[in-house]
Protein backbone atom coordinates (compact mmCIF):
# COMPACT_ATOMS: atom_id res chain seq x y z
CA UNK A 1 0.00 0.00 0.00
CA UNK A 2 2.62 2.15 0.83
CA UNK A 3 4.87 2.06 -2.73
CA UNK A 4 1.64 2.88 -4.23
CA UNK A 5 0.88 5.73 -2.14
CA UNK A 6 4.19 6.83 -3.17
CA UNK A 7 3.95 5.77 -6.76
CA UNK A 8 0.67 7.72 -6.75
CA UNK A 9 2.16 11.05 -5.10
CA UNK A 10 4.65 11.13 -7.62
CA UNK A 11 1.76 11.70 -10.57
CA UNK A 12 0.94 14.58 -12.46
CA UNK A 13 -2.66 14.39 -11.60
CA UNK A 14 -1.26 14.22 -7.66
CA UNK A 15 0.51 17.38 -8.13
CA UNK A 16 -2.04 19.43 -9.52
CA UNK A 17 -4.32 18.36 -6.31
CA UNK A 18 -1.89 19.24 -3.90
CA UNK A 19 -0.96 22.01 -5.64
CA UNK A 20 -4.77 23.59 -5.74
CA UNK A 21 -5.38 22.47 -2.48
CA UNK A 22 -2.33 24.63 -1.37
CA UNK A 23 -3.11 27.36 -3.46
CA UNK A 24 -6.81 27.67 -1.97
CA UNK A 25 -5.67 27.34 1.34
CA UNK A 26 -2.92 30.11 1.10
CA UNK A 27 -6.02 32.24 -0.24
CA UNK A 28 -7.83 32.46 3.45
CA UNK A 29 -3.96 34.41 4.37
CA UNK A 30 -4.39 37.93 5.06
CA UNK A 31 -1.21 38.46 3.28
CA UNK A 32 1.05 41.54 3.33
CA UNK A 33 4.31 42.17 1.47
CA UNK A 34 6.87 44.07 2.67
CA UNK A 35 10.12 45.77 1.02
CA UNK A 36 9.88 43.81 -2.26
CA UNK A 37 10.23 47.24 -4.32
CA UNK A 38 14.03 47.65 -3.73
CA UNK A 39 15.70 43.96 -5.53
CA UNK A 40 12.03 43.55 -7.73
CA UNK A 41 13.07 47.20 -9.34
CA UNK A 42 16.61 45.59 -9.47
CA UNK A 43 15.37 42.40 -11.32
CA UNK A 44 13.73 44.69 -13.50
CA UNK A 45 16.20 46.93 -14.85
CA UNK A 46 18.31 43.68 -15.90
CA UNK A 47 19.93 42.28 -12.74
CA UNK A 48 19.82 38.91 -10.90
CA UNK A 49 18.55 38.09 -7.84
CA UNK A 50 18.50 34.93 -5.59
CA UNK A 51 15.57 34.70 -3.27
CA UNK A 52 16.47 32.29 -0.12
CA UNK A 53 14.44 31.45 2.78
CA UNK A 54 14.86 28.79 5.34
CA UNK A 55 13.10 25.72 4.55
CA UNK A 56 10.26 25.56 7.39
CA UNK A 57 8.40 28.78 5.83
CA UNK A 58 8.25 27.09 2.43
CA UNK A 59 4.47 26.56 2.52
CA UNK A 60 3.94 30.34 2.39
CA UNK A 61 5.94 30.36 -0.94
CA UNK A 62 3.30 29.03 -3.12
CA UNK A 63 1.06 31.96 -3.16
CA UNK A 64 3.98 34.49 -2.68
CA UNK A 65 6.07 32.88 -6.01
CA UNK A 66 3.11 32.92 -8.63
CA UNK A 67 3.84 36.88 -8.53
CA UNK A 68 6.68 36.31 -10.61
CA UNK A 69 6.10 33.53 -12.98
CA UNK A 70 6.99 35.56 -16.05
CA UNK A 71 10.93 35.15 -14.90
CA UNK A 72 10.14 30.81 -14.51
CA UNK A 73 12.00 31.58 -11.26
CA UNK A 74 14.75 28.49 -10.72
CA UNK A 75 14.15 26.50 -7.76
CA UNK A 76 16.76 23.43 -6.67
CA UNK A 77 14.71 20.27 -5.72
CA UNK A 78 16.04 16.67 -4.27
CA UNK A 79 14.73 13.68 -5.54
CA UNK A 80 13.11 12.22 -2.81
CA UNK A 81 9.76 11.72 -2.36
CA UNK A 82 9.44 14.87 -0.38
CA UNK A 83 11.52 17.01 -3.03
CA UNK A 84 8.96 15.78 -5.65
CA UNK A 85 6.09 16.52 -4.04
CA UNK A 86 7.04 20.26 -3.42
CA UNK A 87 8.31 20.09 -7.05
CA UNK A 88 4.99 19.42 -8.15
CA UNK A 89 3.77 22.03 -6.32
CA UNK A 90 6.39 24.65 -6.76
CA UNK A 91 6.25 24.29 -11.09
CA UNK A 92 2.71 25.13 -10.93
CA UNK A 93 3.59 28.10 -8.95
CA UNK A 94 5.59 29.45 -11.87
CA UNK A 95 8.75 28.04 -10.57
CA UNK A 96 11.64 26.04 -12.80
CA UNK A 97 13.12 23.14 -10.92
CA UNK A 98 16.59 22.53 -10.99
CA UNK A 99 17.10 18.76 -9.91
CA UNK A 100 19.81 18.11 -7.10
CA UNK A 101 20.71 18.55 -3.69
CA UNK A 102 24.07 19.29 -1.30
CA UNK A 103 24.29 15.30 -1.02
CA UNK A 104 23.18 14.13 -4.48
CA UNK A 105 23.66 15.67 -7.76
CA UNK A 106 24.67 19.20 -6.16
CA UNK A 107 27.64 20.37 -8.59
CA UNK A 108 25.63 19.57 -11.42
CA UNK A 109 22.12 21.59 -10.31
CA UNK A 110 24.72 24.10 -8.63
CA UNK A 111 25.96 24.66 -12.46
CA UNK A 112 22.19 24.63 -13.65
CA UNK A 113 20.98 27.05 -11.05
CA UNK A 114 23.62 29.19 -12.41
CA UNK A 115 23.13 29.09 -16.11
CA UNK A 116 19.13 29.63 -15.57
CA UNK A 117 19.87 32.86 -13.28
CA UNK A 118 21.99 34.05 -16.34
CA UNK A 119 19.25 33.23 -18.95
CA UNK A 120 15.97 34.43 -16.38
CA UNK A 121 17.68 36.23 -13.80
CA UNK A 122 15.99 34.87 -10.56
CA UNK A 123 15.78 32.16 -8.58
CA UNK A 124 14.70 30.90 -4.98
CA UNK A 125 17.25 29.11 -2.61
CA UNK A 126 16.32 27.21 0.48
CA UNK A 127 19.40 27.60 2.47
CA UNK A 128 18.76 24.62 4.62
CA UNK A 129 17.23 22.03 3.00
CA UNK A 130 16.19 19.26 2.41
CA UNK A 131 17.50 17.55 5.34
CA UNK A 132 19.05 20.51 7.77
CA UNK A 133 20.40 20.72 10.06
CA UNK A 134 17.39 23.51 10.71
CA UNK A 135 18.93 26.98 10.84
CA UNK A 136 22.16 26.50 9.28
CA UNK A 137 22.94 27.90 5.69
CA UNK A 138 24.31 25.32 3.24
CA UNK A 139 27.22 27.00 0.95
CA UNK A 140 25.72 26.80 -2.17
CA UNK A 141 23.72 29.58 -1.99
CA UNK A 142 27.34 31.25 -2.25
CA UNK A 143 28.62 29.71 -5.00
CA UNK A 144 25.78 30.32 -6.89
CA UNK A 145 25.53 33.68 -5.87
CA UNK A 146 29.57 34.25 -7.08
CA UNK A 147 28.73 32.04 -10.08
CA UNK A 148 25.79 33.84 -11.57
CA UNK A 149 26.76 37.34 -10.25
CA UNK A 150 23.49 37.80 -8.60
CA UNK A 151 22.32 39.64 -5.18
CA UNK A 152 20.94 37.71 -2.10
CA UNK A 153 17.59 38.66 -1.30
CA UNK A 154 16.83 37.28 2.26
CA UNK A 155 12.98 37.19 3.09
CA UNK A 156 11.23 35.71 6.08
CA UNK A 157 7.88 34.96 7.01
CA UNK A 158 5.70 35.51 10.32
CA UNK A 159 2.37 34.82 10.76
CA UNK A 160 -0.41 35.74 14.05
CA UNK A 161 -1.09 32.15 14.48
CA UNK A 162 0.65 28.49 13.40
CA UNK A 163 0.66 25.27 13.30
CA UNK A 164 4.54 23.60 13.46
CA UNK A 165 4.97 19.98 12.64
CA UNK A 166 7.09 17.59 14.04
CA UNK A 167 9.46 17.70 11.62
CA UNK A 168 13.56 18.10 11.51
CA UNK A 169 12.47 22.07 10.48
CA UNK A 170 9.49 22.13 12.75
CA UNK A 171 7.71 23.17 9.62
CA UNK A 172 5.33 26.21 9.47
CA UNK A 173 1.76 26.32 8.26
CA UNK A 174 -0.58 29.52 8.81
CA UNK A 175 -4.06 28.74 10.45
CA UNK A 176 -6.96 29.45 8.04
CA UNK A 177 -7.40 33.31 7.98
CA UNK A 178 -4.12 34.08 9.60
CA UNK A 179 -2.50 37.62 9.28
CA UNK A 180 1.11 36.78 7.20
CA UNK A 181 3.76 39.22 6.45
CA UNK A 182 6.08 38.67 4.07
CA UNK A 183 9.18 40.47 4.37
CA UNK A 184 11.97 40.48 2.15
CA UNK A 185 15.56 41.74 3.82
CA UNK A 186 18.23 44.86 2.07
CA UNK A 187 19.44 43.00 -1.00
CA UNK A 188 22.90 41.72 -0.41
CA UNK A 189 25.93 41.75 -3.19
CA UNK A 190 28.70 39.67 -2.49
CA UNK A 191 32.42 41.26 -2.95
CA UNK A 192 34.72 38.55 -4.44
CA UNK A 193 35.63 35.46 -2.17
CA UNK A 194 39.77 35.15 -2.66
CA UNK A 195 39.54 31.75 -0.90
CA UNK A 196 37.58 29.42 1.17
CA UNK A 197 37.63 31.48 4.52
CA UNK A 198 35.82 34.42 2.50
CA UNK A 199 33.18 31.98 1.62
CA UNK A 200 32.66 30.89 4.85
CA UNK A 201 32.82 34.38 6.05
CA UNK A 202 30.28 35.07 3.29
CA UNK A 203 27.77 32.16 4.64
CA UNK A 204 28.38 32.79 8.24
CA UNK A 205 27.20 36.57 7.52
CA UNK A 206 24.31 35.23 5.75
CA UNK A 207 23.36 32.91 8.62
CA UNK A 208 23.64 35.16 11.23
CA UNK A 209 21.26 37.37 9.11
CA UNK A 210 18.29 34.74 8.82
CA UNK A 211 18.45 32.92 12.15
CA UNK A 212 17.17 35.43 14.15
CA UNK A 213 14.11 34.25 11.26
CA UNK A 214 13.46 31.14 12.26
CA UNK A 215 11.39 30.11 14.75
CA UNK A 216 11.53 27.35 17.15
Amino acid sequence: MFKKLRKFAKTRFAGALLYWAVRLYCATFRLKIENEAEWFKYLEEGGRIIICAWHQQFFVGVRVFKRYKKYSTALMTSRSLDGQIAAGVAQRAGCYTVWGSSSRGGGTALKEMINRIKQHRLAAHILDGPRGPAGIVKAGVIAIAHGADAAIVPVYARADRSWYMHSWDKFMVPKPFARVTVNFCPQIKLPPAKDKADIEKQRQMLENIMRPYLYR
